[in-house]
């Protein structure tokens, strides 16, 4: 991979990250201003299972921010766009597809097989 598609993969890479901190910073907000009590039960059980859901959104969120950060490492020592699993390339549309992905497509493909017999054993 040359340097203008990984400052490429780098700039969209961060812009992901800078748009999950922001809507980390707005759900904090959002739940600081919502801090009054509600009388009615029903609307204090759907403003929490509202809550919850968001809470379950950041979290993977959170997971993303992880991958996207390993990520940017391996575009740092050089191992960006390599399959971690065969040494190959990974597919320049796959990452466009998926910039994190660690896998080419024939080992993500292995993978999924392996799980599926083993979910179904």
């Amino acid at each position: 991979m040359n340097s203008e598609q990984l400052e490429r993969f780098k700039s969209r890479l961060q812009g992901m990250l800078n748009e999950l901190q922001g809507e980390v910073v707005e759900t904090v907000t959002d739940m600081r201003s919502e801090a009054e009590p509600f009388p009615d039960p029903n609307d204090r059980a759907s403003l929490e299972s509202e809550r919850n859901l968001t809470l379950r959104i950041r979290d993977r969120e959170r997971k993303l921010r992880s991958k996207i950060d390993e990520a940017l490492a391996r575009i740092g020592d050089g191992t960006f766009g390599v399959c971690e699993s065969c040494g190959e390339e990974i597919g320049e549309k796959r990452l466009e597809a998926r910039p994190v992905t660690t896998l080419c497509v024939a080992c993500k493909e292995s993978q999924e097989d392996l799980e599926l017999k083993q979910h179904l054993a």
